[in-house]
């Protein structure tokens, strides 16, 4: 579909920055395809051309563009490539789908209020790696998935909507970590959605859905997550 199809459908341009294997953007494509969600992918952009990732996003005709840090002089310079890679596609909202690197200040600014990130814990607990086998060290009862608006805050920026996901007995990282991913394929599209319609809003770290303000996250409950 062209760009001007596509905006006469009202369906929303975004772009995707993933470092790996890419299963969230893989569940935004699909909710785009079946009508679910009424944005337009207009390019996958990853800092590891390895990514398979970019994979899916070749295999259904979606631009597939790397970014590797290697290849610039510093942080700054490599986010100045990334956002010219990016403002390429004229989206609307940027959507980090497992992208493994921090930005800078500029970067953060230039997008502010427009870029999406799912992050698998129930912030602000577990903010960074590593999440899964920390919530099972601490013997947590409840783990889960959050989206939030993204600052320069290492996963700080306002929550808009969690997911959580009970800790079984007998759970391993990997157990876990399978429930959570389910969690997260669902919740995602969701909040892109409320995005993508109008519905949901960010202003100087304020969050807003359906014009009030959204004091704290909502919680979504997924029945396919819970055991």
């Amino acid at each position: 579909m062209s760009s001007s199809t596509a905006e006469r459908a009202g369906r929303m341009p975004v772009v995707v920055l993933l470092s790996g294997s890419g299963t969230n953007f893989a569940a935004i494509a699909a909710a785009a395809a079946s009508g679910q969600l009424p944005v337009e992918v207009r390019a996958v952009v990853s800092d590891r051309p390895a990514a398979y990732g970019l994979e899916r996003a070749r295999a259904l005709g979606i631009p597939a563009i790397a970014v590797a840090p290697r290849d610039y002089a510093d942080r700054s310079a490599h986010d100045r490539a990334l956002i010219e890679a990016i403002d390429a596609h004229h989206p609307a909202l940027v959507i980090l789908a497992g992208y493994m690197r921090i930005f800078t200040a500029e970067f953060v600014a230039h997008y502010a209020d427009r870029m999406l990130n799912i992050h698998p814990s129930l912030l602000p607990a577990y903010t960074g790696l590593h999440t899964h086998s920390r919530a099972l060290a601490d013997g947590a009862s409840w783990h889960g998935c959050s989206v939030h608006f993204v600052t320069e805050e290492l996963d700080g920026g306002p929550l808009v909507a969690q997911a959580p996901v009970p800790v079984l007995p007998g759970d391993n990282e990997e157990t876990l970590a399978q429930r959570v991913h389910r969690a997260e394929h669902l919740l995602y599209p969701t909040v892109i959605e409320w995005y993508a319609t109008g519905r949901l809003r960010s202003s100087d770290g304020a969050v807003s859905l359906d014009g009030r303000p959204l004091p704290e996250p909502l919680r979504l409950e997924y029945a396919d997550a819970q055991h």
